[in-house]
């Protein structure tokens, strides 16, 4: 899936999407296999205990638990993104447990999906979010969205 939205300015090789699906790239220390979110963009293992200077990028894991959240109900001052010209609308940002990783992943929850329906526990999912920058030109994010309880695999 490939749909020519480029990447959001700073997130450069932090996701990908391809024919296996849209998925967050975390780096992966090639000594000790110490992960870290985003990846790294200085050498060096996020591992103070390890010396290694080369990490490899490694797909997260596209599901998880809703560990946290928040409702934001006001315009982040610049220079976040928003075109002058469009009135704030409020949204979700959701911090989501990886079991497999055991790492916290923030990111924001779709447009469509009201803060008041979240609950911490709830099974969510990875999918690709758009953000419109300050000119009006999309530019591609991750967002978390809530999942079946019956679709819960980490």
């Amino acid at each position: 899936m490939t749909d020519g939205i480029p990447a959001a300015p700073g997130t450069d090789g932090w996701f990908r999407e391809g024919p296996e699906g849209f998925a967050l790239l975390a780096g992966r220390c090639t000594a000790c296999g110490a992960l870290s979110f985003p990846p790294r963009t200085v050498p060096g293992c996020p591992d103070p205990g390890c010396e290694g200077l080369e990490q490899s990028p490694e797909p997260l894991s596209t599901r998880g638990t809703l560990w946290s959240y928040t409702d934001a109900r006001y315009a982040p001052p610049p220079p976040y993104p928003r075109p002058a010209d469009t009135e704030f609308a409020p949204y979700a940002l959701a911090a989501v447990e990886l079991a497999a990783e055991r790492m916290i992943v923030l990111g924001q929850v779709p447009a469509d999906v009201a803060a008041e329906s979240l609950r911490v526990g709830m099974a969510m999912e990875l999918v690709p979010g758009t953000l419109v920058s300050s000119l009006g030109v999309e530019e591609r994010v991750w967002n978390w969205r809530p999942i079946g309880p019956s679709e819960v695999h980490t």
